[in-house]
């Protein structure tokens, strides 16, 4: 199979994993998508599970280049990963927030508050944890 094929395959498997990750939706992601789908906050259009190659984002809103990523237990074991896909976004011109599956489902109106400010206000490291902050 020559490159340009594997690419393309590569790209068509990635696409299946997002459509199946939009049906394996944590319940921090559904919580979050009903707030967030048909442009409900702010008429801001934002897309779930999508694909920014090689990496598929849980959401994210093309206008204002913002992806949002919600972690959940698994995250604490993989930050290091977490955090150079944080850095390779960036790169691109992609502002990452990221946010405990708690938080969407303890303090959803805060959640929404973050998200509306950074599509507002341009800064690559919006939203970006600081060292000394983890889960409960």
């Amino acid at each position: 199979m020559s490159k340009s094929m594997k690419s393309i395959r590569g790209s068509e498997d990635i696409k299946i994993r997002a459509k199946e990750l939009r049906k394996q939706a944590t319940a921090a992601e559904k919580i979050l998508w009903e707030q967030l789908r048909n442009r409900k906050l702010n008429g801001i259009k934002f897309r779930r599970q999508h694909v920014l190659s090689p990496y598929i984002v849980d959401f994210y809103c093309p206008t204002h280049q913002v992806a949002i990523e919600l972690d959940g237990e698994i995250h604490k074991f993989h930050e290091e990963d977490d955090i150079a896909r944080e850095r390779n976004l960036e790169d691109r011109g992609i502002r990452v927030i990221r946010f405990w599956n708690y938080e969407v489902e303890q303090s959803l109106e805060s959640v929404l508050e973050i998200i509306t400010n950074a599509c507002r206000h341009p800064s690559p490291t919006w939203g970006r944890r600081t060292e000394d902050e983890g889960s409960p």
